[in-house]
């Protein structure tokens, strides 16, 4: 692979990261939590993501971070105002900037007409272009050039540039002290990712700056370190601040450079005069000669570099100006947190801590631990079929490695779990555009977003998320008039939320809209033939239609809704993971969608059962309690239901063999044994099994990629002695026999076509 491109997909992963930290800022001082170090941190997310693009000459993108980039500098120096109406421009500059970071990787274009207005709008956001030539006078600042220019005969002929800020009127100079510093960078201070752009406008925000660059310094290409610091500057600056504001500046850098400091204008004074024998280092000559034979090249290389690090130092957009400098814009706040020394050791030593790791390399690492967990099964299962003692050296290995296998196992779980934060923000730039394709006013609130679950589940989580927040914004909110006259706020909320429980990951998104009309959405399924014309349904039962497929209450197709593949493809993608979705909904207060996920899909602890000469698996999350039915706890309940007393409680009783098929007829309810579980979608349950073999980790192999979904099924796995066995779906297991239920109890012409 092409080291370039190993880079480049470093940086956009980066950005990944970068862009998620840019918007959850935002959204912190949309919501007025924010504080400097907030608007600091959002600042550095947009920087980082322009410096990196301009490495790979990324110029749409290094464009338009750069004007995002200047108007969060004015945010963050106090010239602009942390309203509301000014962070939901930036919500959209952030999602923009995210278009252009997807352009630049190839993922699709730029609407560059709305990348346009934005533009517009962010530099309204700062008083327009001519911002800078607002109540106090000052003029434009203007763009720094720097002139490499071919004889024809292949000499170049490179000429350092003198930066200049232009302020007031030229009478004022006169009267503003001038200081001169002299400013030589070392290695260290760059190590600790300090910028010389950085700290040249914050000179800028207390005085007005003439900076000179010297390139003496650089050597030959082929000499030349990329770590090393081989430019430094000039800078006269005229400012009413005095001595202590101007090293403010490089307080937090003083000792990874060389700084002098004169006096030079009137009313200046200073402890610390420029030294003779350094300002014949630190002067520029106006031109240089052109380059002398066999060095073309190694000068063009120094001309670039020079180029390039003089746009970086200009305090802000320019070009050449010979004028004499005038006075400085109004005081800013010192430099940001990010130049303190300290600050940036600490992020040194938290990155120090992580390392990128492909994921295909973890994936192997699972598959290699799930194979070591069978082969320990394995091997204890001959062990104890050869009849040793459990005191025996062998068996007192095996325990050993047992539990070696379960902390290797918990480890390696470990490494992908990764909190579901990095699907919830994705969600907020949905809901602003599907609120504005609505014409509806959303707010999008979360909880839990540190809840951790495996890598795999997240990437699979996020199409049915999108999928169910389209549709509690399309379907579940009013219009806001609407919302108004039923005496609710104009602004819906949508509210997504993610809990562990019971051994699984439980993600909600709920809205305070409407509610779902039963009566219309049984009128649909009607008419759609969905349903037959005499069916008697539960408030349940008609809720759940909404999953079948081609059912869509949309009354046209759009962008958004309308064709019929929504709510069916989510309930088959979580499905597909091993999970149930359920929802409750109450008439003019909104629903809520319930999706229950495994925490993993590689390993499990699990009750090996067995029913009607089959070994199954049980979660071990779901089991309760496991106990021996008396005949006077079991009550009959139709035809073919029972229910057990359990602690003055009736629960269900499920007979496993039954419902998977496995045998017919009636059941003996007192000869098996009872597996007491908790149950997503009907509470608790009595699971009725011939008999327990033992408890076991297993691992969990797709059932539906290898053959095809059996209802009732989770997944499978593969036993000590090399069988299969199937790993129950218990939620799925209750729903299967409460529709027979009433089914069986209903009138043919009744029975729904209800898959789930």
């Amino acid at each position: 692979m092409d080291p370039l491109e190993a880079i480049k997909a470093t940086f956009f992963q980066e950005c990944d990261e970068l862009l998620a930290d840019l918007e959850s800022g935002l959204l912190e001082l949309e919501g007025g939590g924010g504080d400097i170090e907030t608007v600091n941190a959002v600042f550095r997310a947009v920087h980082s993501v322009k410096g990196g693009a301009g490495a790979f000459g990324l110029e749409p993108l290094v464009r338009f971070a750069h004007v995002f980039e200047t108007t969060l500098d004015d945010m963050r120096s106090g010239k602009l105002a942390t309203e509301p109406a000014a962070v939901k421009v930036m919500l959209r500059a952030a999602d923009v900037l995210a278009d252009h970071v997807s352009a630049a990787r190839g993922q699709g274009a730029v609407d560059e007409a709305g990348s346009l207005r934005l533009v517009a709008e962010l530099k309204a956001l700062c008083g327009g272009p001519a911002a800078a030539a607002g109540a106090d006078g000052d003029d434009e600042v203007v763009m720094v050039d720097t002139e490499v220019e071919d004889d024809g005969f292949g000499d170049f002929d490179f000429t350092p540039v003198i930066v200049e800020i232009e302020g007031p009127a030229e009478a004022e100079v006169a009267a503003m002290p001038t200081w001169r510093i002299g400013f030589k960078p070392s290695r260290a201070m760059y190590a600790k990712a300090n910028e010389t752009a950085l700290l040249l406008r914050e000179l800028d925000r207390i005085g007005a700056c003439q900076v000179t660059l010297n390139a003496d310094a650089l050597p030959d290409f082929d000499a030349l370190d990329p770590e090393d610091s081989y430019f430094s500057w000039i800078i006269d600056i005229e400012t009413d601040q005095g001595e202590a504001a101007i090293r403010e500046v490089f307080e937090f850098v003083e000792d990874d450079c060389e700084i002098t400091l004169e006096a030079i204008g009137p009313s200046a004074t200073s402890d610390a005069p420029l030294a003779p024998s350094e300002a014949p280092e630190l002067a520029v000559a106006a031109a240089e000669p052109a380059a002398p034979d066999g060095d073309v090249l190694a000068l063009l290389e120094r001309a670039k570099l020079a180029a390039a690090e003089m746009q970086a130092a200009a305090p802000s957009s320019a070009a050449v100006s010979t004028e004499p400098p005038r006075a400085a814009p109004p005081p800013a706040p010192a430099p940001a947190a990010a130049l303190h020394p300290a600050d940036n050791g600490d992020a040194k030593a938290a990155a120090g801590t992580t390392i990128r790791v492909d994921l295909e390399r973890v994936d192997r690492l699972i598959d290699l631990v799930g194979e070591l967990v069978i082969n320990q099964a394995m091997l204890t299962q001959r062990v104890g079929e050869s009849g040793l003692a459990r005191s025996s050296t062998v068996s007192v290995g095996l325990e050993d490695l047992e539990h070696l296998t379960r902390e290797i196992q918990d480890s390696v779980m470990a490494i992908r779990a990764q909190p579901v934060k990095s699907v919830f923000q994705r969600m907020p730039r949905l809901v602003r555009e599907v609120a504005a394709m609505t014409n509806k006013q959303v707010r999008l609130t979360t909880e839990g977003e540190n809840t951790e679950v495996d890598k795999t589940v997240i990437e699979r989580l996020s199409d049915p998320l999108i999928h169910m927040i389209r549709n509690a914004i399309d379907h579940g909110l009013e219009k806001p008039e609407v919302r108004v006259a039923a005496g609710k706020p104009a602004e819906g909320v949508v509210k997504l939320c993610a809990l562990h429980r019971s051994g699984r990951i439980v993600i909600e998104v709920s809205d305070d809209g409407a509610g779902i009309n039963r009566e219309r959405v049984k009128q649909i399924a009607l008419d759609k033939g969905l349903i037959a014309a005499d069916a008697t349904l539960t408030d349940e039962e008609t809720d759940n239609l909404i999953f079948l497929p081609g059912f869509s209450t949309a009354a046209t197709v759009s962008d958004i809704s309308g064709r019929g593949v929504g709510m069916d493809v989510v309930r088959r993608q979580v499905q597909a993971l091993g999970g149930r979705i359920s929802i409750t909904s109450n008439p003019g207060k909104g629903s809520t969608f319930s999706l229950s996920l495994p925490l993993t899909l590689a390993v499990l602890d699990g009750m090996v059962v067995g029913v009607s000469g089959h070994t199954l698996v049980t979660p071990l999350t779901a089991i309760i309690e496991t106990l021996q039915p008396k005949t006077n706890d079991v009550r009959l309940l139709g035809p073919n239901g029972a229910v057990l007393a359990v602690r003055d409680a009736y629960v269900p009783l499920v007979d496993v063999g039954a419902v998977l098929g496995y045998r017919k007829g009636p059941t003996d309810w007192t000869t098996g044994v009872v597996l007491l579980v908790e149950s997503e979608v009907g509470g608790r349950a009595a699971l009725l099994v011939d008999a327990i073999q033992g408890q076991r980790q297993v691992v969990i192999k797709s059932l539906e990629a290898n053959y095809q979904r059996v209802e009732g099924i989770a997944a499978a796995t593969i036993l000590g002695d090399g069988r299969v066995a199937l790993i129950l779906d218990v939620d799925a297991l209750i729903d299967v026999r409460r529709k027979d239920a009433r089914r069986s109890a209903a009138p043919p012409a009744a029975r729904l076509p209800l898959a789930s």
